[in-house]
């Protein structure tokens, strides 16, 4: 690739709040792992977890009972992320976590 045909993206004007995309979510987001490989399943809800700042919220589906997970994240994050069923199977769990701190 030449120079001349790189694009410049001026990373110093990123929004607050938002990654300079122009693009925003309006509701809850929501993580559907069932589609998402096992071998990298909890480090992709680690990764969604993480890109939430204090007071906004993800939804996440599952499943099975994702206990295994709540016990990691817990010993990850202590209160930092805070979680609730809105869903409790028998096909599908359905949890609303909120990131506190």
């Amino acid at each position: 690739m030449t120079d001349h045909a790189r694009t410049q993206l001026d990373v110093t004007q990123v929004r607050e709040g938002g990654c300079a995309c122009g693009e925003h979510d309006e509701a809850v987001p929501l993580l559907d792992v069932r589609v998402i490989p096992h071998a990298i399943r909890h480090a992709t809800i680690f990764g969604a977890l993480g890109g939430l700042r204090p007071g906004q919220q993800m939804d996440l589906v599952a499943n099975h009972d994702p206990l295994p997970l709540l016990a990691q994240l817990a010993e990850r994050e202590g209160e930092a992320v805070a979680h609730e069923y809105l869903e409790r199977g028998p096909e599908a769990w359905t949890l609303r976590f909120t990131r506190h701190a």
